[in-house]
């Protein structure tokens, strides 16, 4: 009898513990610029994916057309119970407060932004150690001694990306000129391959020949003119070697892909709130290699990054944060 009873718990609890995973629905909200952006939002799409592909749990998802979608679409997803939700970019901080504190017993996180309350992670990254390396690549690339940087949004974030590429540049070569331009200080600079492309043609016409674009969907145009104009170009957060394969020096990763991906499959249960900091020591951020930029990259500049990076995650180099006081001590 009392066996019997023993089993008839377990039951109960195995039967309680696959409800409670059950009850898991995360969702993805992505931000202006498309799941297709072939950057930021692709990456978040892939690591949602993998997680889709592992566990055969189907995710929600939306897709930003315009600011006022954001908050509209994190409350629906609320209200219909879908936990954890997953808010693409800094711009869906106000939107992700507002709700969170709505719904305190569903879980939130948001990527490249920080959201204070007990239901929400966020993920952040080290970005300027990720453009250090690039940066220093750069450097040993250029031959003309200039190279280009075009941001997206005007925001701390984006210069916090031009900052650490500077840095990584003058390491290479002290004396070398990098030239900074930025798309707009509206969300419609994410998505504007077009203004990307004319400020690269511009940089160009100034001397660059290699070319970092931290700018979403309107890196896009940045690639598609430096590999028309004949100079190098840098992607960012994917993987973009393979867009213009031989014209690619490398792409600086931010692994968002794997952010999401551990939101997802941590799920309600394992869910962690606070402040996850992902940097090249926790393989958050990091360079692209593969068969589309092998050629473009030198036996010394390889070892000269690995280099960079062990000296990085020891601290023996400290790379320069933008945000943590605005400034930047190289231009």
């Amino acid at each position: 009898m009392l066996r019997r009873t023993l089993l008839a718990a377990a039951a109960a609890l195995a039967i309680s513990g696959t409800a409670a995973l059950a009850e898991d629905k995360p969702a993805i909200v992505f931000d202006i610029g498309g799941k297709f952006d072939k950057s930021f939002n692709e990456s978040m799409f892939n690591g949602a994916e993998k997680f889709k592909a592992e566990t055969g749990v189907a995710y929600g998802e939306f897709e930003i057309a315009n600011e006022a979608q954001r908050e509209q679409a994190i409350r629906n997803f609320a209200d219909q119970g879908y936990s954890p939700i997953i808010a693409a970019g800094f711009a869906q901080a106000a939107a992700v407060e507002k709700v969170a504190k709505e719904y305190p017993d569903l879980k939130f996180a948001i990527v490249d932004m920080v959201v204070d309350l007990p239901n929400v992670q966020s993920i952040v990254f080290k970005e300027h150690e990720g453009s250090y390396l690039v940066g220093l690549m750069a450097g040993m690339a250029s031959k003309s001694g200039k190279v280009g940087f075009v941001g997206g949004m005007d925001i701390p974030l984006i210069r916090k990306f031009g900052c650490g590429y500077a840095q990584g540049v003058k390491a290479a070569k002290a004396d070398a000129t990098v030239i900074q331009n930025m798309t707009g200080d509206t969300g419609a600079a994410w998505n504007d391959p077009v203004k990307g492309g004319e400020i690269t043609k511009g940089q160009m016409a100034q001397g660059a020949d290699v070319v970092y674009a931290a700018a979403g969907a309107t890196g896009l145009g940045v690639l598609q003119a430096a590999a028309d104009g004949g100079a190098l170009s840098i992607g960012v957060d994917a993987n973009q070697n393979y867009l213009h394969p031989g014209k690619v020096l490398t792409s600086m990763l931010k692994r968002v892909d794997v952010a999401v991906f551990n939101v997802m499959k941590g799920g309600n249960a394992n869910f962690k709130p606070g402040i996850q900091v992902l940097g090249l020591a926790e393989d958050g951020v990091g360079y692209a290699m593969d068969d589309n930029n092998k050629p473009l990259v030198s036996a010394d500049m390889l070892a000269a990054v690995e280099k960079a990076k062990a000296d990085i995650i020891a601290g023996t180099i400290k790379v320069h944060d933008y945000t943590a006081d605005n400034t930047c001590p190289v231009q």
